[in-house]
């Protein structure tokens, strides 16, 4: 991913993963896998700040549904 993605891609899933709950249509296996997506790319130390914020909020919707998942 180019630099100009990975920032909007991070900007979007700040909105979304800020918002969502476990009763969304979306279920948070897709959220998941887009923000697996967007950390495996190459980050700069604030991004990568910004997606551990994200992976925090979406860890503790899905611990409050019983899934166990983080990033690696």
């Amino acid at each position: 991913m180019n630099h100009r993605q990975i920032e909007t891609d991070i900007l979007h899933l700040e909105q979304v993963i800020g918002r969502i709950s476990t009763d969304d249509r979306i279920p948070l296996s897709y959220w998941r896998n887009r923000v697996d997506l967007v950390a495996s790319s190459a980050l700069v130390p604030a991004q990568q700040s910004r997606m551990q914020r994200i992976n925090e909020r979406l860890e503790r919707l899905e611990a409050s549904i019983g899934l166990n998942c983080s990033l690696v």
